[in-house]
């Protein structure tokens, strides 16, 4: 019985754990910069094992190995300890995007809800005040992340949504999607989402429709169902001229 039991948790740890070695796995396939140097407080925020792994040439062993951890530690919904281990893990590793993008999907979107919908707290308002505690943590995560990365769309991308989503702040949104479009290998998207994001933005509507407006010139390709829409709109809005306007039978691609 003592067999089957240790390896039934082998077992349920190795399905835990599958899906964050797949992306240690394609993360590791990226380019990135070297290691950085060694600082005096990395001590500190790793612990003394820690510090001697990272000494020893294993810093990349011992982040993919905490990452991991950090990941049984959501599916237990432990939030104070998934931060503490992306604290690490970042240190570790700060020219890994995988791992600020991850802390900050976990920070802001996973623990915020789980604090918003706290059963042991019933005020309303201590709810909120640590989802946008949260909210800031993931930020922060982003913020330190673009530092380190300067040129990787991803997080750029994740930045936006995250005023998009959690923010409400079209105009940041709008800004962090142009941001990625700059970035080498950017998606096609960014540019366009930039353009989605404007539009929302009062006052900002000439703008967007230039953007949008020059995105549909550029032929079929751009000329999906949300950026129709949003021209549509702002050709309303602003009442452009009917014969500067696009076809009203102008078909939505699927």
């Amino acid at each position: 019985m003592r067999k089957l039991l240790a390896l039934a948790i082998i077992l349920v740890f190795g399905a835990l754990k599958l899906p964050a070695e797949r992306s240690l796995a394609l993360e590791h396939k990226q380019p990135r910069l070297g290691d950085p140097a060694l600082s005096p407080d990395l001590r500190e925020k790793i612990g003394q094992l820690g510090f001697v792994a990272a000494l020893s040439g294993f810093r990349a062993v011992l982040a993919d190995f905490l990452f991991i951890q950090a990941h049984v530690a959501w599916e237990r919904t432990e939030w104070g300890r998934v931060l503490f281990l992306f604290r690490q893990v970042t240190t570790l590793q700060p020219h890994v995007p995988l791992f600020w993008d991850t802390a900050a999907w976990h920070m802001a979107w996973n623990a915020s809800a789980a604090a918003i919908n706290d059963p042991s707290q019933p005020r309303l308002a201590l709810r909120v005040k640590a989802q946008r505690e949260y909210f800031a943590l993931g930020k922060d995560f982003l913020e330190r992340g673009i530092k380190n990365n300067p040129t990787n769309p991803k997080l750029y991308e994740s930045m936006a949504m995250l005023y998009r989503d959690k923010y409400n702040d079209h105009a940041r949104a709008s800004e962090f999607y142009r941001k990625a479009a700059d970035c080498p290998g950017a998606p096609s998207y960014d540019k366009r989402f930039s353009a989605y994001e404007l539009s929302y933005c009062e006052g900002w509507e000439p703008q967007a429709y230039l953007q949008l407006r020059r995105l549909y010139d550029e032929g079929e390709r751009e000329r999906l169902p949300t950026l129709i829409k949003r021209l549509k709109y702002l050709e309303a809005k602003l009442n452009v001229p009917k014969d500067q306007r696009i076809p009203d039978s102008e078909p939505l691609k699927r």
